[in-house]
């Protein structure tokens, strides 16, 4: 009997051990108390439900949203994407990087990347158009933007090694997915070291993703004689090698595995931002044909019939062009990201508000981008003129406009991003008139980001059929 009650504390000592660490901390004492804490400063929300949280409440309400269907001119999708908001109503109450000096990534000649690689696209576009009487085509622009995006990240990104760069893309694509699809799931501890065929296909996807990216860095690693390249990761493992004085040895400031968190970082930022960019200022220009006319003649004045260069985009980037005001638009009404999140590393007070150590900060830059003391009474109307005097002027508050977020942890790519959708807007309008294909659908769903639930097909005209 005693050894028998030697095995059972043997057992049970390390099963409440993991309880503790694993259940009771994490999924009980740590929502109570962060609960607690908010509602003594008066804000207060949904109850927490065990390993639930709130997401039940959140599924129910989103699935209620998804049928619903807007019309092309209604650019409030706020109702039926972020229903934790506009559903609970008064239940919620409000209460750079080192790799880019001050953190704005862009090299010389990235622009000459990206317009051979939009040369590549819209040549194959004018084929589809001039093959048919009417010089006209049907094509689901996203995916081709999706397409284009991830190519021009990739050479930029990777270089030589951008086939590669490619798979990886392709693997964190699936990945992406699958995180959308369990986002709202009960996350059960331990269930994802199950061997389920969900969980298999994560972690072979994970395993390619890793290994590819693995691949291309120790290939720059072995050849640091020649250099590590002038792409973003040959410049990355540059600024990471810290060299010792009087010694020949080299020593990455970054583990490899936090370079491939930021290959990860840049490729998903570099391609996705900016393939939904031009996807909702397409359909934009096709709901408002008169700013596509507009936008076509300052393409032309500007660029001409030669393709984009370095010196005629650095016209097109001007605050003043109105190819710089529609994006800032389209960014307003059809941003990427419906939240930016943060999480203070310490206890930290925002005006009257404590906010405790590792509790993750929602910024609904959505909705704040329609809000109407902000941005005035036309805030759910596509007016590009509102950013004529730029970005600061364009609402009461300087900053009003969250689409990169700011401070130090903008988004190092933004000029990068703006750059790359001008190119291949001036390369477009040059060539094609475009109008929504009559089986278009608007509804506008957050997938981690801001899609066209049913995609974006676009029938395209050759202006010179």
């Amino acid at each position: 009997m005693a050894s028998l009650a030697l095995v059972f504390l043997a057992l049970l000592l390390p099963t409440i051990s993991w309880l503790w660490d694993y259940i009771i901390v994490p999924h009980i004492w740590r929502p109570y108390i962060a609960a607690k804490r908010l509602r003594e400063q008066g804000i207060r929300g949904p109850p927490y439900k065990f390993l639930k949280g709130c997401n039940e409440d959140v599924k129910k309400m989103k699935d209620a949203a998804d049928d619903l269907v807007l019309d092309v001119h209604d650019h409030n999708y706020l109702p039926r994407e972020s229903p934790l908001y506009t559903g609970l109503g008064q239940s919620l109450e409000s209460a750079s990087s080192t790799m880019s000096g001050p953190g704005r990534f862009f090299q010389a000649n990235d622009d000459k990347t990206m317009v051979a690689c939009a040369q590549n696209m819209v040549k194959e576009l004018e084929d589809q158009a001039s093959s048919n009487k009417n010089g006209e085509t049907q094509v689901e622009l996203d995916k081709q933007f999706q397409e284009l995006t991830a190519d021009i990240i990739s050479h930029t990104a990777f270089g030589s090694s951008y086939k590669l760069g490619i798979e990886a893309f392709h693997a964190q694509k699936e990945l992406q997915e699958i995180a959308v699809k369990s986002l709202l799931n009960v996350q059960i501890p331990g269930f994802s070291y199950l061997p389920t065929k969900g969980n298999w296909r994560k972690l072979t996807l994970e395993k390619k993703l890793r290994g590819t990216l693995m691949q291309i860095i120790q290939s720059r690693l072995s050849s640091k004689g020649s250099g590590y390249g002038s792409d973003l990761l040959g410049l990355m493992l540059e600024a990471c090698i810290a060299t010792d004085q009087g010694r020949e040895q080299h020593q990455l400031s970054l583990s490899i595995d936090e370079i491939i968190h930021e290959c990860k970082t840049f490729f998903f930022a570099g391609h996705e931002t900016t393939s939904l960019l031009l996807t909702w200022t397409v359909f934009l220009l096709s709901v408002y044909p008169e700013w596509q006319a507009r936008l076509r003649l300052e393409a032309l004045r500007e660029c001409g019939k030669e393709n984009p260069n370095g010196d005629n985009l650095s016209k097109l980037k001007e605050a003043r062009k109105l190819m710089s005001m529609v994006f800032l638009e389209t960014l307003r009404l059809y941003g990427p990201a419906l939240f930016l999140q943060r999480k203070p590393l310490t206890d930290i007070t925002v005006g009257e508000t404590k906010i405790p150590k590792d509790h993750a900060i929602i910024i609904p830059s959505a909705i704040m981008h329609r809000d109407k003391e902000i941005w005035g009474d036309d805030t759910d109307e596509f007016n590009p003129l509102r950013f004529q005097n730029g970005v600061t002027r364009a609402a009461k508050v300087p900053h009003a406009l969250l689409a990169f977020s700011i401070g130090p942890r903008s988004c190092i790519g933004q000029n990068f991003a703006m750059l790359e959708a001008k190119s291949v807007m001036a390369m477009i309008l040059k060539k094609f008139s475009f109008t929504l294909s009559p089986n278009y659908v608007h509804a506008p769903v957050d997938l981690l980001t801001l899609q066209p639930k049913f995609g974006l097909p676009v029938v395209l005209r050759l202006l010179d059929a």
